[in-house]
């Protein structure tokens, strides 16, 4: 006899929203513990550091969650509605909108409000738990061990499916004994080192280029967040969220080109400061922002795992390195993939069978819905990280047509219809080339959805369906660096 129907490790936003569907969808009749290493005063945190994030969700996948399982979000944990995001080029010529409507949420008060929820439904929480590994009968995970911090006791729980929303760095998914198919390592070229302060400021020089109490506003510059963005997401009229992210190889080639040593905290001061749109800002010093006003932490920017479960386990959010490829966003696909699996869960459970291949269906449905689109993505990230500051304007002033916004809007990948004007002149080779990249990572994106949509059907297909992934993704990623300047 198992201690739990369902036991959810990490009580974060993923956590607690995947307990939620899944107590949501068998009318509250299963028995659910999620099991978290943070303090009851501090659900889900991500780090000392707290829950450092953009704070940013579109509308789009809060409406998703809302529709299937009924979980609705006000304020206190909508903190501002936004109406879009925009990303400007490096010369601030052009603005891309994606991404719609949206929110931005207190990421300190969330949790709070999420924990409340859950215990209403009947779910059980487990505080100080640090969990170390997985437990094993066969080839079935049978449940989670590790250490109560509160007694310095083992803690061991048995149930007969384990939910994995432990985050990027996940122990249970490196440790994972049972599956070949599920990775469980990521390459450091897939992660971003972000940071960002949550601040009040006094307005200064009215600039919707810099400040925009309406829009998300996302800065793609070489030179401040190589190899990943910029961003000034508002949170009143008077208070920020103001960030960036980089990858490490790519701030180390800025560094020797620019002759500096910048890291992520020193690039961050140095973002804040020439924003001319924000004066005198001061970290937050609200209830529900001490624990959470300056951070840094690493987010991955790649596809999903190619694998999401295996016998009596599956992973969800973070730990399935779920975040947009091209943009870092992580709540979206998490809340999306959590209101998904919590479905996949109760059927499998009542047809008494939680196999790897009884919980397969949860890779498809996800695919289905979202997952298709993010290997495109990852290929157009490591493009578009490869561009100088020049070259990144002149695409986007010259190469995007209005059917380009609108899929980048929907966060799908370019066709770049600009590129098939005819007579445009490209201006210098190093364009040409630009031109030539965009163009072949859309092609190959034609052949990577596609690919997801054949995503097999049952297990016994999925080591020839992942040969060929890696082989066309391989030989992709060594192309792209062919069109680097």
């Amino acid at each position: 006899m198992s201690d739990y129907d369902v036991i959810v490790a990490g009580g974060g936003l993923t956590g607690t929203i995947t307990a939620q569907s899944i107590a949501h969808y068998s009318n509250q009749n299963l028995k659910i513990l999620v099991v978290d290493r943070n303090p009851a005063t501090f659900p889900g945190r991500k780090s000392l550091a707290g829950w450092v994030c953009g704070d940013a969700c579109s509308k789009e996948a809060v409406d998703f969650m809302t529709d299937r399982i009924k979980v609705q979000w006000t304020k206190p944990e909508i903190e501002h509605d936004v109406k879009g995001v925009m990303a400007f080029s490096p010369d601030k010529e052009t603005a891309i909108p994606f991404d719609g409507a949206g929110y931005m949420l207190n990421r300190q008060k969330l949790p709070e409000i999420q924990n409340e929820r859950c215990r209403k439904m009947g779910i059980e929480l487990e505080n100080e738990i640090s969990l170390t590994g997985l437990i094993y009968e066969g080839q079935q995970v049978i449940g989670v061990q590790g250490t109560d911090n509160k007694t310095k006791e083992p803690f061991k729980k048995t149930s007969k499916i384990v939910i994995d929303a432990t985050g990027v760095t996940s122990m249970l998914r490196n440790g994972l004994q049972n599956s070949t198919k599920v990775e469980k390592r990521i390459d450091r070229r897939d992660l971003e080192s972000t940071g960002r302060y949550i601040m009040y400021f006094e307005p200064g020089e009215k600039d919707l280029t810099e400040f925009d109490p309406d829009y998300c506003i996302i800065h793609l510059d070489q030179d401040i967040a190589p190899g990943g963005y910029g961003w000034v997401f508002p949170k009143a009229d008077n208070k920020v969220n103001i960030g960036l992210g980089v990858e490490k190889s790519l701030l180390d080639k800025r560094n020797q080109r620019l002759g500096k040593k910048d890291n992520v905290e020193s690039l961050m001061k140095e973002y804040l400061h020439r924003n001319t749109a924000i004066q005198n800002a001061k970290l937050s010093n609200d209830p529900e922002d001490i624990n959470n006003n300056s951070g840094v932490f690493q987010v991955s920017v790649r596809r999903q795992n190619d694998c999401m479960v295996s016998g009596g386990y599956m992973m969800v959010g973070d730990s399935a390195w779920m975040p947009k490829p091209i943009d870092a966003g992580g709540i979206g696909p998490a809340l999306i993939a959590g209101t998904i699996l919590g479905n996949n869960v109760v059927q499998a459970i009542e047809a008494k069978d939680v196999s790897e291949a009884s919980l397969w269906q949860f890779n498809l449905d996800y695919i289905k819905e979202y997952g298709y689109k993010t290997a495109g993505l990852e290929l157009f990230r490591r493009l578009v990280q490869q561009m100088t500051n020049d070259q990144i304007s002149y695409g986007m002033k010259h190469f995007l047509g209005n059917m380009d916004v609108e899929s980048i809007s929907k966060g799908e990948h370019p066709d770049f219809s600009g590129l098939g004007k005819i007579g445009m002149i490209i201006r210098g080779a190093l364009n040409k080339t630009v031109a030539e990249g965009l163009r072949y990572t859309s092609k190959e994106n034609q052949w990577l959805v596609q690919h997801y949509n054949n995503y097999p059907k049952e297990p016994q297909g999925f080591d020839q369906w992942n040969k060929q992934l890696h082989q066309r993704l391989n030989e992709s990623f060594t192309k792209i660096e062919t069109f680097g300047s």
